[in-house]
């Protein structure tokens, strides 16, 4: 597509949006004036979502003492996609997956991670990434921005055997980590294991093989007293 041809479609790098936006980090160091248009928006995209390094995570990492960030997470999900994908109970378009895995916490650039235990944090989780992934997704050219918006939702509403496969995966990976670490999240004020339970039992819509290992290692951790018993507070 030309440049006239891009700035006709509905590209979000126009003065109208310009205003409602905040800061970005290329920025701090803007392109050539001379750069094309469609490419300067792909790349703005790009330097932004950098920050996602950024993005620090409550679960802690299985090779060091410290929280795992955002981009490591997206990634640790994309290979838990290649590996486990035999798994899934429906046929899944790995490729596909993988997309889902990799874009589906770019939101919390603008929305912030919002910790699986913090009920309270939950209530109005979907509107903020809503507003994030309307601002994040809206940097692109507007074809790209359709299609990356589509896959967000995608992966939300959980509609496809990919997306259930996905969120499964968001769900196993921090539970494999607190099991490294005996404990991790689980271990959060007023958590129980039932908690736990309910908060992974997801995985169980995609993989029935999976969950049930992961119920096993979530029972063999109650047991070892890396979570407690009780009623759900949830």
């Amino acid at each position: 597509m030309d440049t006239e041809r891009w700035r006709a479609s509905g590209a979000c790098h126009d003065e109208r949006m310009s205003d409602e936006r905040r800061n970005l980090l290329v920025e701090k160091t803007p392109f050539p004036d001379d750069l094309d248009e469609r490419l300067r928006a792909q790349l703005t995209f790009l330097v932004e979502v950098d920050q996602l390094k950024t993005i620090l995570r409550q679960s802690p990492l299985a090779a060091a003492d410290r929280r795992e960030n955002d981009a490591e997470h997206s990634w640790h999900l994309a290979m838990m996609v290649v590996i486990l994908a035999e798994h899934s109970d429906e046929p899944i378009d790995v490729g596909h997956t993988i997309q889902l895995v990799l874009l589906h916490d770019l939101v919390e650039i603008y929305a912030g991670d919002t910790p699986l235990y913090d009920f309270a944090a939950g209530i109005d989780q979907y509107e903020r990434e809503v507003a994030a992934a309307d601002e994040l997704f809206g940097l692109l050219p507007a074809d790209q921005g359709r299609r990356m918006r589509a896959l967000w939702d995608e992966f939300e509403e959980r509609r496809t055997p990919e997306a259930r496969f996905a969120k499964a995966m968001d769900r196993l990976q921090p539970l494999l980590l607190n099991w490294m670490a005996r404990g991790g999240t689980w271990r959060t004020p007023g958590v129980t294991a039932d908690d736990v339970r309910a908060r992974k039992a997801v995985i169980g819509e995609a993989s029935a093989s999976l969950w049930r290992a992961g119920r096993r290692l979530i029972d063999e951790g109650e047991t070892r007293g890396w979570s407690r018993g009780g009623p759900s507070s949830a």
